[in-house]
């Protein structure tokens, strides 16, 4: 599957549709994808601010999709786990930005050349549009060279 197609799927996604996530961007090389989520009615907690489970749910799939792309077949790539730090309430439209570069993929190879799993944390902040930190998210990737590869 190309960028663009996955970018369009998750857009209308229904979890994401509904909750005012989207996908802004997935670059060609998949080495970056940006996500907003945008404020709704329906999409405010109690007090008026965006859900927190919307917040984390704009981050979760966006550390492993990307690096199994970039690692390639070769590889098993899972969340293994997450977490998120509410840092201040979230109005307006939040955005996450997710990279991975040459030295990050090339150390995730090296330290699973011997066919053992790495278990490797990512770390994401969720911004306002001042660029104000709202919320910091952490995901743990579980990532190992398949055997006989």
């Amino acid at each position: 599957m190309n960028p663009n197609t996955l970018r369009h799927g998750m857009n209308l996604w229904p979890p994401f549709l509904f909750a005012g996530i989207h996908v802004t961007e997935i670059s060609p090389d998949w080495r970056r994808v940006r996500v907003e989520l945008r404020a709704r009615p329906w999409n405010r907690n109690f007090v008026g601010t965006h859900f927190g489970g919307s917040l984390f749910a704009m981050t979760d799939p966006f550390r492993m999709i990307p690096m199994l792309h970039c690692l390639g077949r070769d590889y098993i790539v899972w969340d293994k786990a997450g977490e998120i730090e509410f840092v201040k309430p979230g109005r307006g439209t939040m955005h996450a930005t997710f990279e991975l570069d040459d030295a990050m993929l090339d150390a995730l190879r090296a330290a699973t050349a011997n066919g053992e799993k790495v278990l490797r944390w990512f770390e994401t902040d969720v911004v306002d549009a001042d660029g104000e930190v709202v919320a910091r998210t952490r995901k743990q990737l579980y990532v190992r060279r398949k055997p006989g590869r």
